[in-house]
């Protein structure tokens, strides 16, 4: 099916703005109206998963309109005039794909994974979208209902209200400060207008990357995506977020109090972007401290009962559970170890406890028999949760945003160069009490 013209300008050009350029069987390339595409053909099976990732966030949200990145993912999926809202499922399931979208405080993404013969469909359905995409008055109304809705299901969570707190109170002034979901007051007055010109605003070619991956012919994809999204016209530039966050000098705190049996404990840290150097340290650490996680921005993983936050606080009957995270942004985010209290147990020694953790790793090199060990399971975890053509799409997008695709193809080698030294350096860095914002759920029975 053909798409429909609006916002298009002549018929694309065969040839790209910028060379192509292939590394580690990967090529990235641009159109001239600003489009990054980055391929990687993996020929074990017929599938190929195509990923549009739009630079847009909670982060490009000012208050009055937060939740608006995630309320317009929701808009996308409401159909086109060529794709109506039922068809686009019907299409993509009929043809045994699979599709979905998420929304993150640094992008906005829809993906496709369908077999290799018939992801032109995909191509289509997504051009079309970034377009032609209806907004009428009656669908946002239902979808302003859906997300107070979800919103509310998250409040049912305590863990949610004291980690939107916690997020709350470490940021003063960068956008970082508010949940992807944004608060209820803005999703009860939130307009169409304030959807359509968000939309307008970040959903333009220039302000796109295309990651596919999966078993196809890198010309052939090119020419493809060439034909479609070629003759698209570029946007206005979209002006960067410049709100870096003031240095933390000291420790914060915030108690949530509601109902339930279980005490939490959560603490933040400043720390620094995905392309920072001490960014691989501070995964080394957090690998030693509460397990290996892999090579995911949702925490998950194997089993961490081996790491040393576990064996100290799960094992001594403290908490019955601790992890912990550092997520790679575009800006300075935050590391965070969280746990859930035993019952009978209370929180202020749970946290001293925890203090005393950190001290230890502060004061006393980790050993380098451990920092090894924690390096190899990262590294089995990266390889478990990359080896699908959907998640190299993913992840190559994701890098993409961040910094570029090679943030990802180096990752591993990156992590092998880090050091005992390295690891306790950027302990005593932001484990600090001065960078801590600490956070307190208190249930009430």
């Amino acid at each position: 099916m053909a798409v429909t013209k609006t916002r298009q300008s002549k018929p694309a050009s065969k040839v790209v703005s910028k060379p192509a350029k292939a590394q580690k069987g990967i090529l990235k390339t641009r159109l001239p109206n600003g489009l990054t595409i980055i391929l990687k053909e993996m020929h074990a099976a017929p599938v190929t998963s195509f990923c549009v990732w739009y630079r847009v966030g909670s982060r490009n949200e000012r208050l009055g309109i937060t939740g608006v990145s995630h309320w317009l993912e929701h808009m996308m999926f409401k159909g086109t005039p060529t794709y109506g809202e039922a068809e686009m499922d019907r299409l993509v399931s009929r043809e045994g794909g699979v599709r979905n979208a998420f929304t993150w405080i640094d992008f906005t993404a829809y993906y496709e994974t369908m077999p290799s013969d018939k992801i032109d469909l995909a191509i289509e359905m997504e051009t079309d979208r970034m377009v032609n995409t209806v907004f009428s008055a009656k669908q946002v109304e239902s979808e302003r209902a859906v997300i107070i809705n979800e919103r509310q299901g998250s409040e049912n969570s305590p863990f949610f209200r004291l980690l939107e707190d916690l997020q709350a109170a470490a940021f003063r002034v960068h956008p970082y400060g508010h949940e992807v979901i944004g608060h209820m007051a803005d999703l009860q007055r939130i307009s169409r207008e304030d959807l359509v010109g968000h939309y307008r605003q970040f959903y333009a070619p220039n302000n796109a990357i295309i990651t596919v991956a999966g078993d196809f012919e890198s010309e052939a994809m090119l020419t493809k995506i060439n034909k479609l999204y070629g003759r698209l016209k570029p946007g206005k530039p979209v002006q960067a977020v410049k709100a870096p966050e003031p240095v933390q000098a000291g420790e914060r705190r915030v108690t949530v109090k509601g109902e339930g049996q279980t005490h939490y404990l959560a603490l933040a840290f400043h720390a620094p972007s995905g392309t920072h150097p001490d960014y691989m340290p501070l995964v080394a650490l957090d690998s030693v401290l509460c397990g290996a996680s892999g090579l995911s921005f949702f925490g998950g993983g194997t089993s961490n009962r081996s790491s040393r936050l576990s064996k100290a606080l799960v094992d001594t009957g403290l908490f019955a559970d601790i992890g912990g995270g550092v997520i790679p942004t575009i800006d300075p985010y935050l590391y965070s170890i969280a746990g859930t209290v035993m019952p009978g147990q209370d929180v202020a020694k749970c946290e001293a406890a925890l203090w005393r953790e950190l001290d230890k790793v502060r004061q006393m090199p980790v050993l380098a028999d451990d920092l090894a060990k924690a390096i190899k399971q990262t590294k089995a975890q990266i390889a478990f949760s990359t080896e699908t053509v959907t998640n190299q799409a993913f992840w190559l997008g994701f890098s993409e945003v961040v910094a570029d695709y090679t943030w990802f193809t180096t990752y591993l080698d990156r992590l092998s160069e880090v050091t005992v030294e390295d690891v306790q350096r950027v302990a005593n860095t932001y484990l600090t009490p001065d960078n801590v914002t600490v956070g307190q759920y208190l249930a009430q029975g």
